[in-house]
């Protein structure tokens, strides 16, 4: 098979860089990977130019003032109860600046995808970032992804239609290990190594998790994320989607990812090669860095991050993962290697429970023991090249209605 991001590979989209600055399409500008994107791009204006904007709806005035600010000619709401709102938002802080058009409902963020650009970059939370990532893909941008789940959930759908070198990975993690193994052919390849922070109950076991608070598994040590991918990296779902991910983009065998607790999040992931020598990217936790290398790959734009202060002490720390306090990583592992629609599984019975946890009608552990339930009731799932948008859908909508049923008990 081929590695879906390869940093050696440069993948030429069917639109080509203008003499200007990159067009860029921006999916979820109103969340923490959009906000900080734009935030890249006005500090950029001559690499970067977005002329399209979507989000789902819950943050209107924002969205309006992103959109007036960037000057781009469409912008997407998937709600389309926000569509009154987010016209009268436009036309209010328009002063005198045109008005983009609007797209409105589920479909509109799949729209902007397949638009012409230079690059789409995907920051929808969720799997509901599968139609746009698969239309971005085959319009031939290149699919700056920052939604991994779309890649989980739909990695044979995504597999079929993505060019070598067409995505460029934004987590921290996986940008790191882009990186590292541009040190090395393939062939050289020992083992991926992913850091994880560990979350805020790291040095707890598993008798110690079962009373933690909503409160709690929000207070993230290291960064500032959105509720949902903050309680996934308080459970370690978010690693173990991670794995999933590692193993889609670089096309390697499971037992050669391992996951190490790092609680600095200063290294971000390693790659260990065939002769002893490991390369690690390392930067203080920021993710306009990661953002910015995706958007502007191959070259780096100079300043979007700070780097780290090597005149100052520092100790970095790692530490083996505790599998029995934390067993989201190894259920990861069971349900990548089961393919098909077993990842879709996972990940949506997940959303529900951490749902179902943030409400107050579910403990902590019960997160991921309720979805190891549901992945085991699922059984063999569908796979291979039969796989089809509406399977993954289908299995998504059964296991949210089963981890609904477990949670509520």
């Amino acid at each position: 098979m081929t590695s879906l991001a390869h940093p050696q590979l440069r993948f030429t989209p069917t639109v080509a860089d203008p003499s200007g600055p990159r067009e860029l399409v921006i999916l979820g500008s109103t969340g923490s990977i959009g906000t900080q994107a734009i935030d890249v791009v006005l500090r950029n204006p001559d690499r970067f130019r977005v002329v399209a904007l979507s989000a789902a709806g819950g943050r209107v005035e924002l969205l309006a003032e992103q959109a007036l600010r960037l000057g781009v000619h469409t912008v997407a709401v998937a709600d389309p109860a926000a569509e009154p709102a987010l016209r009268e938002a436009l036309a209010a802080k328009a002063a005198g600046r045109a008005l983009p058009a609007v797209l409105v409902g589920p479909d509109a963020a799949t729209e902007l995808a397949a638009m012409e650009c230079h690059s789409v970059l995907n920051g929808i939370t969720g799997s509901i970032g599968l139609r746009p990532t698969l239309a971005a893909l085959a319009a031939g941008r290149v699919l700056v992804l920052a939604n991994k789940e779309s890649l989980i959930v739909g990695g044979p759908l995504v597999k079929a239609v993505a060019k070598p070198g067409q995505i460029v990975p934004v987590d921290s993690e996986h940008a790191a290990l882009f990186q590292a193994l541009a040190g090395g052919t393939r062939a050289e390849v020992r083992k991926l190594v992913v850091t994880a922070s560990g979350g805020p109950f790291r040095d707890r076991t598993r008798g110690q998790l079962a009373g933690v608070t909503p409160q709690e598994a929000l207070a993230h040590p290291t960064w500032a994320m959105g509720p949902v991918v903050t309680i996934n990296s308080a459970t370690l779902v978010n690693k173990g989607l991670e794995v999933i991910e590692a193993h889609l983009l670089y096309d390697v065998p499971f037992d050669r990812i391992e996951v190490v607790v790092h609680p600095q999040s200063v290294v971000h992931s390693m790659v260990e090669f065939t002769d002893g020598s490991t390369l690690a990217q390392a930067s203080p936790p920021d993710m306009r860095m990661p953002i910015a290398l995706g958007m502007g790959w191959p070259d780096r734009v100079p300043d979007s991050a700070p780097a780290c202060d090597w005149t100052k002490a520092a100790t970095w720390e790692f530490f083996p993962l505790d599998d029995e306090a934390f067993p989201a990583v190894e259920l990861a592992r069971e349900v990548g290697t089961l393919g098909g629609t077993a990842p879709a599984v996972f990940n949506a019975a997940n959303e529900e429970c951490v749902d179902a946890f943030l409400r107050g009608g579910l403990a902590f552990t019960g997160i991921v023991d309720t979805v190891a339930k549901v992945v085991a009731e699922h059984g063999v799932p569908a796979s291979g090249t039969s796989l089809t948008v509406e399977d993954v859908l289908h299995a998504e909508d059964w296991a949210r209605a089963r981890a609904r049923e477990l949670a509520a008990g």
